[in-house]
């Protein structure tokens, strides 16, 4: 690290579990985030300002107005613009030390496996079980980690699947719920709801990357905005 970057990292690197080594892990991490929307929009921006060296956000979607109550990335003046574009000019000017890759493509089973082979820890900021389960199957065939958000109404739910052998996205979902549809339908989302359960996911990538702290592997924390309240689930 040079001396800019060791000032701009200080407040980090003065953890004792993080330090310069950390930071130096974080620097030469790569991190893909599937979804750039109201999770994968704090995701990348925590991630980039915490030095994360590697960045790519993968989405098909351009901005449009009703994103703007909560994905964080976007303002009025974008709208319309394709959102990876438009996120990799926020997180550079944010960060420049920072390389970002935009991938303006939806996952498919098509490109999965070569996505997602290249990087060190996948984060799936998606909005359908289709997607989810496509990234959960892809990780276990490369064995990378997956750091799972989602997020409904007023309620949100945060866990870390495929780490050293831990459970998988199906070991909590086999298949998808009844009452949901697996390809996905807009539903009502708490405006800062995706700022909580984004940030958590940041975290939880900056852990794996670290090695500090414990991680949600095993675990499900699931958050409750209208009650208050948190709880963590231990996924047997």
């Amino acid at each position: 690290m040079n001396l800019e970057e060791k000032e701009r990292y200080a407040r980090q690197i003065m953890l004792p579990e993080i330090g310069e080594a950390g930071q130096q892990k974080l620097k030469q991490a790569k991190v893909l985030i599937i979804g750039a929307g109201g999770l994968g929009s704090p995701v990348a921006l925590y991630l980039a300002a915490a030095g994360v060296g590697h960045i790519a956000l993968v989405d098909n979607d351009n901005v449009s107005v009703t994103n703007l109550q909560r994905q964080i990335l976007y303002n009025s003046e974008v709208v319309g613009k394709a959102k990876v574009t438009h996120a990799r000019e926020v997180l550079k000017s944010l960060n420049p030390n920072v390389s970002v890759r935009p991938v303006l493509e939806r996952l498919t089973e098509i490109n999965a496996a070569e996505l997602i082979q290249a990087y060190d820890v996948i984060v799936d900021a998606t909005d359908n079980f289709r997607a989810r389960y496509l990234i959960s199957q892809t990780c276990q065939q490369f064995s990378k980690p997956m750091v799972h958000g989602s997020i409904e109404e007023f309620k949100g739910m945060v866990s870390v699947f495929n780490y050293q052998g831990g459970p998988v996205y199906e070991d909590l979902f086999p298949e998808a719920p009844e009452d949901q549809s697996i390809d996905g339908a807009p539903k009502g989302v708490f405006g800062a709801l995706p700022g909580i359960i984004g940030s958590m996911q940041a975290m939880e990538v900056l852990k794996i990357i670290t090695r500090a702290g414990e991680i949600l592997s095993g675990k499900l924390f699931v958050y409750n905005a209208l009650e208050c309240t948190s709880s963590i689930l231990k996924l047997i």
